[in-house]
C-alpha cells in the first residue's frame, strides 16, 4: 500500500510540472493534509462518544442482554463448537460490537474468539470451519450504526451524514448474510477434500 501511495504522489507531481500545474498540486496536497488533520479531530471526538456509550451499555449489561438473545443464533451457526465453550459468548459480543460500528471495542473480543476456536480446533495447522466462517462474518462487517464512516461525515463537513445509515445497513446485511451462506456451501464443498486429506496423512 506505501508503494501504491508513493507512486501516486510521484505520478501527480510529475504530471503537475509538465502541464505547467505544480502549484495546484502543492495547494492540493496542503488542503489535503488540513483537511486529514480535521477528519482526525472529528473521529476522535465521535470515537470516544461512542466507545463512552458502549462502556455505559456494557456496564449496564445491555451489551451483555444483546449478546445472550443473539447466542442461540450463534450456536446454530458455530455448531461444531461445544455449546459451553467460552467463545459462543465471545462471538456474541464480538458481533454486537461490530453491529454498532466500534471495530475497536469488537477487536478483543474477536482475537479471543478466535483463541477458545483454535483450543477446540482438531487440527491445529489448519483454519477451522468456524473459525473461517468468523473471519468471513467479521470482514462482512455488519453494521446498524457506521460509527466510522458518520464520524469522517461530519470531519468533511457532510450536511446529512445520517443519511449513510441505511445504505450502510443495506448493504452490510447483504454482505454479511452472503459470507455466511459462502461460508457454509463452501464447508460442504471441501469437507470430502479434507477428509481425504487425513486419511491420506493417517496412512
Amino acid at each position: 500500500m506505501n508503494y501504491i501511495f508513493y507512486f501516486l504522489i510521484v505520478i501527480s507531481i510529475i504530471v503537475g510540472a509538465i502541464n505547467g500545474k505544480l502549484q495546484e498540486v502543492t495547494n492540493a496536497v496542503m488542503d489535503g493534509a488540513e483537511l486529514s488533520v480535521k477528519v482526525a479531530f472529528s473521529l476522535i471526538g465521535i470515537m470516544a462518544f461512542w466507545l463512552g456509550i458502549m462502556r455505559i451499555a456494557q456496564k449496564s449489561g445491555i451489551i451483555d442482554w444483546i449478546a445472550k438473545v443473539i447466542k442461540p443464533i450463534t450456536k446454530v451457526l458455530f455448531n461444531e463448537i461445544p455449546p459451553e465453550s467460552d467463545a459462543v459468548g465471545d462471538i456474541a459480543m464480538n458481533f454486537t460490537a461490530n453491529a454498532f460500528g466500534l471495530s475497536n471495542a469488537a477487536t478483543p473480543f474477536g482475537l479471543k474468539a478466535m483463541e477458545e476456536l483454535q483450543n477446540v480446533n482438531k487440527d491445529k495447522t489448519s483454519a477451522s470451519n468456524s473459525m473461517c466462517l468468523l473471519l468471513g462474518m467479521n470482514t462482512a462487517g455488519f453494521q446498524l450504526i457506521p460509527t466510522t464512516v458518520l464520524a469522517v461525515l461530519v470531519g468533511i463537513g457532510y450536511k446529512n451524514p445520517t443519511e449513510i445509515i441505511a445504505p450502510t445497513l443495506l448493504v452490510t446485511t447483504i454482505a454479511f448474510v452472503s459470507a455466511i451462506i459462502l461460508s457454509k456451501i463452501f464447508q460442504r464443498i471441501w469437507k470430502p477434500r479434507i477428509e481425504e486429506v487425513k486419511n491420506e496423512q493417517s496412512d
